[in-house]
């Protein structure tokens, strides 16, 4: 959830004043860190995981289920049972953080996942190491699923908090929602003055409209609050930063690498929104789309009206743009320009500018600074003078003046609040003559959590591979800027892993002869130009299309053969992609399409797209069975069987030395030694038993002759 500093945050109207400080001197950190680290190279793969986990208390007497405001607690407890004999540096130890809200928990690896075709299969151990160690700090009907979104979020008294508190009052001074009460935003300060200062500097409350699935009883009428329009109105930053995700960061070689694969994921990122598609309600509601994307975007936009071109507003000196300069998307989004100059632009087929078709609002002064004085290339200083366009929200009073050299909380907080598909990391700030462990980074920012620690591995390994795929094989992906805010709008729809199409590169590297889509003679139109993009489903971008692209899940199985991958790691990959390409062609449904059907075949659904508390209570319920493998699927998993997940398999347990007294030793070897003269007469017993059913078998079986050789006969038989 980016910067979080234990210090006091400055309210909106004290931290304008610093505003234009922060950006100059994030400037200067930025380069500080550049300088320092950019001659760094031949750093090994290493990459891990972010799953988010919501918090649920159970009412079963009421069937009503809760988010359960203990976050803080548990990530506390959870994390000292970590420190605890170092279990968080083995391979199934994880981190704990806090997030955006109260009831939500981020997991990550405690160990970073390595280079190797063993790490592949680390991947699902973590992730279920992680979920039963939550179950530990859990009590009675409290359950910790991975949804993305809780049905229920906005809808009457939908919080509880440790004490069984369920009086909260919506419309508090830092969200000022009709919805949510300011006590369900994480305790933290950053949280609640992020919620607040968006809600100031946009000087409205934030403005969320998702379409209403329309149903043969589903009431349209505008719902108060809308303005008139027509959909599902939410107004409050939870409802978007209240959802949670899977994310996959990876550690480049270097500098240059970090920055191809920042652009080669990018184009993938609305494919994986859509493949992962998991949130198909919001505030009670049915939804017409399938995916969180647009409403985090929403939550946190902090444009005014002149920089969102809704209407007109005062220019404001202290502002970035003086709050007027337009500015075509939220803060939270699909990239706005590829990075690379892969080559130093010397490729023809991977010349950046040719794909960064629509103009990028930058900082001018800040792109000067960056190209004429520190030397750096000019697409790589837009995109840093491009985050310089929008205002740090946070700003915390004891941080302030600081070192340029050594910190980098001032670029970072204009760094982690641009909140994009895919996120381009500059190396911590490190001291000197500390050793470097972090690297250039590529965070993987699109994909929804889904139900089960399979699926979520599946997805994991699968971004893995693919970026071996492309920097192994010197594949090209780029497509136009343009297309790709098209794909990300198509992926919002209902079902889009179906029923859409997306832009997509014809070639992924020069076309070979064979390689046309025509037969004979004819012109072939994808052949005759290498830049070609044409719209495929995604089961095309998978398996394949025609002669001329050969899909990406083949191109995996050959890189994993060209390195000699073990026999062990490849089964497990193939059944992951078996899942992976099931969901693409809709032999299994997406974890959105599981959820809507579920709603619309529940015996209380009313045909009127609202999710009641009966049957928010019982998805929550079965889909958190599903996650702890309680309950079989086919529709969602196929054949696929979940080994249960359970609390007593959390911990490893050491064989440490016991100290004990004399008499403890004495009692505990009498108590085992009448267990195990109990244990000894019930073997005697078997055995007796076994003997005597044998005597009794032979017996009748003697009988049984004996009867067959006796004579028929009117006199009675002795």
């Amino acid at each position: 959830m980016g910067l979080l500093t234990v210090a006091t945050p400055l309210h909106w109207d004290d931290s304008r004043e610093h505003l234009e400080f922060v950006r100059r001197h994030g400037i200067e950190q930025f380069i500080a860190v550049y300088n320092r680290m950019k001659y760094i190279s031949g750093d090994r793969l290493m990459y891990g995981d972010e799953i988010e986990y919501g918090l649920i208390k159970l009412d079963p007497a009421v069937s009503k289920a809760r988010i359960l405001l203990k976050g803080p607690e548990v990530a506390d407890k959870l994390s000292e049972c970590e420190r605890q004999d170092g279990q968080s540096r083995d391979d199934t130890g994880g981190h704990w953080h806090p997030e955006y809200g109260a009831w939500m928990l981020e997991g990550t690896p405690g160990q970073a996942y390595g280079g190797f075709t063993s790490d592949l299969r680390r991947v699902e151990i973590n992730m279920r190491s992680r979920r039963s160690r939550i179950l530990t700090a859990l009590s009675e009907n409290e359950i910790a699923p991975t949804l993305v979104s809780f049905p229920q979020l906005g809808v009457g008294d939908f919080a509880i908090d440790g004490a069984g508190n369920t009086d909260f009052t919506p419309n508090g001074p830092k969200a000022a929602s009709r919805y949510i009460p300011d006590e369900i935003i994480h305790p933290h300060p950053r949280f609640a003055a992020l919620t607040q200062n968006i809600r100031l500097r946009r000087q409205r409350n934030v403005k969320m409209m998702v379409p209403l699935y329309e149903d043969r009883n589903t009431d349209l009428t505008p719902e108060e609050g809308s303005d008139g329009d027509p959909g599902i109105y939410m107004d409050a930053m939870a409802f978007g930063m209240g959802s949670c995700c899977l994310q996959v960061t990876f550690q480049a070689r270097d500098v240059s690498e970090s920055r191809h694969l920042y652009d080669q994921l990018a184009v993938l990122a609305p494919i994986m929104l859509a493949l992962t598609a998991a949130t198909p309600i919001f505030k009670g509601k049915l939804a017409d789309i399938d995916v969180r994307w647009n409403v985090i975007a929403g939550s946190v936009d902090c444009r005014t009206a002149a920089e969102d071109g809704s209407g007109t507003t005062e220019p404001q000196e202290q502002l970035a743009g003086k709050g007027v300069r337009p500015l075509a998307k939220s803060r939270y989004s699909s990239i706005d320009m590829f990075i690379c100059n892969h080559l130093a632009g010397e490729d023809p087929h991977t010349k950046t500018a040719t794909y960064n078709d629509v103009p990028v609002v930058y900082d001018q002064e800040f792109f000067d600074r960056l190209v004429a004085e520190e030397d750096i290339d000019p697409i790589l200083a837009k995109h840093v003078a491009h985050l310089f366009v929008r205002d740090p929200l946070v700003i915390f009073k004891e941080r302030i003046e600081l070192d340029d050299s050594v910190d980098t909380d001032h670029f970072e907080n204009l760094q982690s609040t641009n909140w994009n598909t895919v996120r381009w990391k500059p190396p911590p700030s490190i001291d000197e003559h500390s050793d470097r462990k972090i690297g250039w980074r590529t965070e993987f920012r699109s994909m929804e959590v889904q139900l089960t620690d399979y699926e979520n591995a599946a997805f994991t390994v699968f971004i893995t591979l693919v970026s071996r795929v492309l920097l192994s094989f010197d594949l090209n992906l780029y497509i136009p800027i343009s297309k790709l805010d098209e794909n990300m709008e198509r992926a919002h729809k209902r079902d889009a892993v179906l029923k859409e199409t997306f832009w997509f590169r014809a070639h992924l590297a020069p076309p070979g002869e064979g390689e046309c889509c025509v037969e004979g003679d004819a012109d072939c139109p994808i052949h005759s130009d290498d830049d070609q993009v044409v719209q495929m489903s995604i089961l095309e971008v998978l398996t394949g299309k025609g002669k001329f692209f050969p899909g990406i899940v083949p191109l995996v199985f050959v890189y994993l053969e060209k390195i000699g991958c073990d026999q062990e790691t490849q089964d497990k990959v193939q059944a992951y992609m078996k899942l992976i390409i099931s969901r693409a062609s809709g032999e299994t449904k997406t974890a959105a399409k599981w959820m809507r059907d579920f709603v619309v075949n529940h015996p209380d659904y009313k045909h009127d797209s609202i999710v009641s508390d009966k049957i928010a209570y019982d998805l929550v319920t079965v889909s958190n069975d599903i996650g702890l493998g309680k309950r079989a699927v086919p529709d969602l998993l196929g054949n696929i069987k979940i080994e249960p997940v359970l609390k007593e398999n959390a911990y490893n347990v050491q064989l440490t030395r016991l100290a004990h007294s004399r008499a403890e030793l004495r009692d505990m070897m009498a108590r085992y030694a009448a267990r195990a003269e109990i244990s000894k007469r019930k073997r005697e017993i078997r055995h007796r038993m076994g003997e005597l059913r044998q005597e009794l078998e032979e017996l009748q079986t003697e009988l049984d002759e004996l009867e067959d050789r006796q004579p028929a006969s009117h006199e009675p038989a002795y």
